[in-house]
């Protein structure tokens, strides 16, 4: 089997623009969680977002024509992937057509395009538009979202949608390595892109009692995953992606090596549409997949990237599996929550984990897990509570966790 690396990142999330400003604002516990803005959100219980700062130009990525037949998905997703390449070196318009079939991309996404057909909804049963776009339904098909980044870059290779609720950028990195492992593809573009917040994705989200409802007043503070008082996960946006391949491809371009993923582990629970089983013990066998695959004892790993939500059961039961996964160095394992930080940007959640982890990696610090103010009593791991900390990380795993009792974990090796 061929080992798999990861040499490009790109990232556009709520608290930073761009791969480092991502990295700066999240290694230093910058939240970017605001009040919603992409519309009036004061008929709702649920008042704040992370949402992709205004500074964000869609333009550069999707021109204004296309724009009306397109989800915003598609220029964050555009952007971030454009950062990857570039950050790995390939220039995709350079390329011949035999080296565009060898690369393929893999997307994962929770809700692909759904904010694009609500849209289409709402204009033509208010009046405001006679005819929908003439791409709603083509647009409205989650795999577009593949296509649109294959067409743009003119990547030839295989071009999916992976969606699996939040564990869909998790699943998506792991396709590619197995792809890469297999020797089906030598390079793919994968990770993930979600951009939710709209009014009925937002009142749907609503409607089930897990968002937070508290901290309108303090968006900043809403998202609080561990802490006792916590009340409910943070909707958010973003795209985070890689360019991920074989290991002898890119040692033989030369190119800087973030990172290898080394172990991919998903499993089911069987048990219920929304709600988690209670022992945690897929999530925990999903860790131990990876571990196992990766070769690794669990005392050698020193940073697990949590799920962790701020949902009153996801958070006990993540805690819980950790604990099952890897008994006693559970309490010697460092770990943090970006969605402390970034909101819960859907199936995109595990690609934004896995860019936290490696940048963290290359850098030597873990980032902070903000608004622990009183633990949880059944939360009782090493959350890295409030501030960052400096942690040489060889290996790590970055858990996901969603809707379906679906369970992913990847399994991180530092680049050496």
């Amino acid at each position: 089997m061929r080992r798999v690396v990861i040499t490009g990142i790109g990232a556009v999330s709520p608290n930073g623009i761009g791969r480092e400003c991502f990295w700066l604002a999240t290694r230093s516990g910058k939240s970017g969680v605001r009040r919603i803005t992409r519309f009036d959100p004061s008929a709702f219980q649920v008042q704040v977002a992370g949402e992709v700062p205004d500074e964000f130009d869609e333009t550069q990525y999707v021109n204004a024509k296309d724009r009306q037949h397109v989800s915003r998905a598609v220029p964050l997703a555009v952007a971030s992937v454009r950062e990857a390449l570039a950050d790995s070196g390939i220039e995709s318009e350079s390329l011949s057509r035999d080296e565009l079939r060898g690369i393929g991309v893999i997307v994962g996404s929770g809700g692909g395009s759904q904010d694009f057909t609500e849209e289409q909804y709402r204009l033509y049963y208010t009046g405001k538009q006679k005819q929908c776009s003439v791409y709603t339904i083509p647009t409205s098909t989650i795999g577009t979202l593949a296509s649109e980044v294959s067409m743009r870059f003119g990547f030839r290779g295989l071009s999916h949608i992976v969606s699996t609720g939040c564990t869909s950028s998790t699943d998506a990195i792991g396709y590619a390595f197995r792809n890469i492992q297999a020797g089906v593809l030598d390079t793919v573009v994968a990770g993930g892109v979600d951009s939710p917040i709209a009014p009925l994705i937002l009142r749907g989200f609503q409607l089930m009692r897990i968002m937070s409802t508290r901290w309108n007043h303090a968006p900043e503070r809403a998202s609080r995953p561990f802490s006792r008082d916590r009340d409910g996960f943070v909707l958010a946006e973003g795209a985070w992606f890689f360019v991920i391949e074989s290991r002898e491809r890119a040692l033989a371009r030369g190119v800087r090596i973030y990172g290898e993923i080394c172990g991919y582990g998903s499993t089911c629970e069987a048990y219920h549409r929304v709600r988690l089983e209670e022992c945690g013990e897929e999530p925990a066998r999903a860790m131990g997949m990876a571990i196992d695959e990766a070769g690794i004892a669990p005392s050698d790993v020193q940073y697990i990237n949590y799920h962790g939500t701020s949902t009153e059961l996801n958070d006990r039961i993540e805690t819980r599996a950790v604990k099952l996964a890897f008994d006693g160095h559970a309490y010697k394992l460092a770990g943090s929550s970006l969605k402390s930080l970034i909101g819960h940007p859907q199936g995109a959640c595990g690609a934004a984990g896995v860019a936290a982890t490696l940048l963290s990696m290359r850098d030597g610090v873990v980032p902070p897990t903000i608004n622990i103010e009183e633990p949880d009593p059944d939360c009782d791991l090493d959350y890295v509570p409030q501030v960052g900390r400096r942690l040489a990380v060889e290996h790590a795993v970055a858990n996901c966790i969603a809707f379906g009792s679906k369970n992913s974990a990847l399994v991180l090796r530092r680049a050496g």
